[in-house]
Parts: structure tokens; sequence; C-alpha cells
């Protein structure tokens, strides 16, 4: 089943120089036709896989594409109704979790496991904890996560409270945790979805100390550009099977786009100019202050028209998440002022705003964006439950919100049995697909969209991009806030870099290159040579 080759090797200075291992060495895990069913979908048919020991083998697919569930059911978490699991070429079954445990595999998921208020240590020791004399023994858990820390370049601190800690430090904690454990086979659930570009490099860096330690890494992923980069060998599903095997070394993103979704690469261009003279948005020195008194958001003043796309670049944590929040109205002002066409919207709610026009895709869908344990009408329905058809009269119309739902998922291609299916069940990016059909729905003058791709595979994206294009086409004004340069670049009309909470740089999109953004962002150009 393998892929037809290319010229498409791996990308220059993409990654430590490890040699790939050989085709004759030992299986760590062998799929033999596994096929899960659910009630009224069929998750995985028939897959197979073979990974091999000391190897970094990456499974790419679309969203609901079953990657997940496929390695769940490695993983102990679902039971395959039919087909064979092989670990070192001998027959498992397991029951739970722990047996996979016990077994060597360790599971990093895509939304970490973590107890803020807990240490790393604890966090880490947690369930599995050494003791002495009945009591934790603390200098033993210690000494472990820091010879784990050191011999994995994870660079972790025992004492550290994982709430201070940012995406990429936690998410070193739980790949300590199963190595803590005992792993020897990790499964790494999308592990780049919520990381900025330093923090990818930082990963792939621990992903080399893991297999110079004859570990073997399954790494779950929709980003093909660092999939080549990373993987020694690439299984693509599509559908709930397996369509091909890949070479990362002779194989092409456009090859493996195609064997993902059956068509090419898409692409964020839009250089056919749709800004209008009239002003949806404008920001005026607007200042945001933490609670010790520090700005976040430091006298930033720009302007929204319609039909146009404002980005705004920064790596994360230099005050983006605090703009967006105050423009929704979640974060006060400590100085500034806010108009949405013309009108002063400062001290206005967030449900005002919302009822005023302006749409809101969050950086974080379970947090921000969805209940996961309510059906999909209700999350339909989500901060617009004060409108049709959500609404008829003083009272929820639910049959209303159940049509609707429904209507969004023809138009939006969100994959799910129906409306009253839980969100929980849903893949990443359909979840995103619901969410950016729900703000679209409500027709909005101001769309503020915060990474409004992260997380979904090429086929969403595209989606997601299309459905951008349209709207500001036809004269919706947008915020866009993400870390995907490629698609500031392409989608954005004007863009501004944002650095420790300031405004540093315009640049312009048809002229700057991502490495020249990269720059901006982290300070090693200054702003005299923006556009």
């Amino acid at each position: 089943m393998a892929a037809p080759g290319g010229t498409g090797d791996r990308p220059s200075g993409a990654g430590p120089d490890i040699a790939v291992p050989a085709e004759d060495a030992p299986l760590a895990v062998e799929l033999r036709g596994i096929t899960k069913r659910f009630p009224g979908v069929v998750a995985n048919r028939d897959i197979e896989l073979r990974v091999r020991r000391g190897e970094v083998h990456a499974i790419v697919g679309e969203n609901g594409a079953g990657k997940s569930t496929l390695m769940k059911t490695l993983y102990g978490m679902h039971r395959p109704d039919e087909g064979e699991i092989l670990l070192d070429g001998r027959e498992v079954s397991f029951r739970s979790p722990a047996d996979a445990i016990a077994a060597g595999i360790g599971m990093v998921h895509q939304h970490f496991m973590l107890a803020d208020n807990f240490t790393v240590l604890e966090n880490i020791v947690l369930g599995s904890e050494p003791t002495r004399g009945g009591r934790l023994d603390r200098a033993e858990a210690r000494r472990r996560i820091v010879e784990i820390s050191d011999r994995y370049s994870l660079d972790l601190e025992p004492d550290d409270l994982v709430e201070d800690l940012g995406v990429g430090d936690r998410q070193r904690v739980e790949i300590a945790k199963v190595l803590y454990r005992g792993a020897r086979t990790l499964i790494l659930d999308e592990p780049t979805a919520v990381l900025v570009p330093q923090e990818v490099d930082e990963l792939f860096g621990n992903l080399a100390e893991l297999k110079r330690e004859g570990l073997t890494v399954i790494f779950i992923s929709h980003k093909l550009d660092e999939v080549r980069r990373v993987a020694d060998a690439i299984t693509v599903i599509r559908r709930g099977t397996t369509v091909g095997t890949a070479d990362p070394r002779t194989t092409t993103v456009k090859q493996l786009a195609e064997l993902m979704v059956g068509a090419e690469l898409p692409t964020p261009e839009t250089r056919s100019s749709t800004v209008r003279d009239a002003v949806v948005l404008e920001l005026e020195n607007v200042t945001v202050a933490a609670v010790t008194g520090r700005s976040l958001v430091d006298d930033v003043s720009l302007v929204v028209r319609e039909g146009e796309v404002v980005g705004i670049a920064g790596v994360e944590g230099n005050g983006q998440a605090e703009l967006v929040e105050a423009i929704m109205g979640l974060r006060p002002l400590a100085g500034g002022a806010m108009r949405l066409a013309g009108e002063d919207i400062t001290q206005w709610s967030t449900r005002a705003r919302r009822e005023a026009g302006v749409g809101f895709i969050p950086e974080d869908r379970h947090r921000q964006g969805m209940l996961l344990d309510a059906p999909l009408w209700e999350n339909r329905i989500l901060g617009h439950q004060t409108r049709p058809p959500a609404v008829k009269g003083w009272f929820i119309d639910r049959r209303g919100a159940r049509a609707d739902t429904e209507r969004i998922m023809r138009e939006y291609d969100v994959r799910a049995p129906g409306a009253d299916t839980l969100a929980v069940a849903l893949s990443g990016g359909n979840q995103q697909k619901l969410i950016v059909g729900r703000e679209m729905s409500a027709r909005p003058r101001l769309l503020i969209a915060a990474h409004p791709t992260r997380g979904v595979d090429v086929g969403a994206q595209a989606v997601i991009w299309e459905l951008l294009k349209d709207a500001r086409a036809e004269g919706l004004g947008i915020v866009l806030v993400s870390a995907d340069l490629d698609e500031l670049i392409g989608l954005s009309d004007t863009l501004h870099v944002m650095l420790r909470g300031g405004l540093v740089a315009t640049v312009d999109p048809s002229r700057v290159t991502p490495e020249e953004l990269g720059g901006y962002m982290t300070g090693a150009h200054s702003a005299a040579g923006a556009a």
C-alpha cells in the first residue's frame, strides 16, 4: 500500500539528524484488521498498522478519519470489535488503559489531563506514588523525575505549579508521566496542535532523545509539513480505513494531502481587495492590566473596516489572547476606548456586544466555545440564546434549534449522526466547523477569529478558509489571530505584529515572508523595516 514516490526530500534543517530504523527492525506494534463500531457509525474498518521498534511513526488523516479512535483502542480505552493487536510479536487484549500501561504503552492526549493546583512532581506520580512507611516518598519521586527529565531533555522542575506552566511545558509533564510509568511505546495525539513554532522545535528535540534511547513514538497529526520533518514512516487513514503508507523522505506534502482528502493541499492565499471605507471596529489606545497592575495589552490602536481581515501575529503570551478578550468584553480596560460602527462599546457587556453583531471563534473551543457534554443543538445556540432560532417568545425553541443545527451540519460539513449527538463525540475539526457555522449563521458585522483552524485537518482548514474569504467579500470585518504564519499572510489585508503587549510593526502581507514575520514576532527585526 505504499504511496507514490516523489521529489519531496525531507526539509533541510528540519529536525535532529537521527538514523532511520532499519526495515528489518522488529515490530513494536502491529494491528491486523482492526474494526471498531459505535452506534450509527463505523469508526475504524479493517485497519492495518505496522510500527517498528525505535521509530517515530506518524498517523495522518482528516479530523474524524478514525485516528484517535484507533489509538484509544491500542491504549485499552476501547475494545476492538474485530482484529488483532500484537506487541513485540505477541497478541494482547487490553480491558483498560491500566493493562496497556502495564504492557509498556503510554498515551499523551491532545487535551492535557493535569491538575493545575498540583506541582509537576504531584502530577507525574499521581496514581503511581512511591511510598515509604505508608507515605509519599518525595525524595524517591524527585530522584526519578529528575533522572527522566535529564535523560530525555525535558527540562522539568518538580516543584513548579502546573498552573504556572506554558503549553509546551505542560506537554513535557504529560510525556514524563508516561515515561515514569515505564512506557516504551508512546502515543502522542495531535501533540503540536496548541504549540507555537519554538515549542514544536523543542518537542521534536524531545522526540529525538526518546528515539535515541530506543523508544517508539506513534505521532497522530494532520500537519503534513511537521510529519515529513519528524517521522520515519507515515500511515494514512481516510474515513476509518488505511489507504496507504508513505516514506517522508520521498513523498511530498501534496501527495500526502491527496491520500488524506483526495484533493490538493488548500491555500489561504487571497489577494483581491474587498476593503470598504466604512469602519466596523476602532480601538483607541486600548490598555489591559493584570491584577498586579502589569500591562498585558499596552496602548493598542487599530482599525478594522468592512471587508477587511486585520491579522495579528505574535508569539503566544504577548497579549493577543488578552486583546481578544478585551474586544469581547471579557476583560475590563485599564485605559482607552472601543467603538463598533462608530458607537462607543467600551462599557458594554459581552452579551450586548454579541447582540450588536460581534461573532467570536475562541482559541480554545473546549474551554470557551462548547459544552462538551451537551448535544449539538444546545451548542448551536450557545451565545445566541436570546435570538431566533434559539427562542420563540420567552422560551427556548428546541425544535427550531434542532432544525437549524441540522442545517449547519449540512452546509458546513459537520459529520455527526444528528443534532442530539453530544459534542464530545465529535472530532476536533467537526467541533470547530460547528462553531464557525454557529457564528456565521448570526450574520455578524465583526468576527473575532482566534486560531480558527487550530487542531483541524487540511480538509476542514480549507472549508474554514473559504468561509472567511466569502464572508470578507460580503463586507464582514475580521480580526484574525493565528499561530499559522501562512494563514495570517494569506488571509490578511492588514497585518500587525504584537510583542510584549504592544503593536510593534505593521507589515504588508503581499510582501512579507514567514521568516521575516517571525523576526518581528521575536524582536529580532525592528519596526523600522516594516511596511
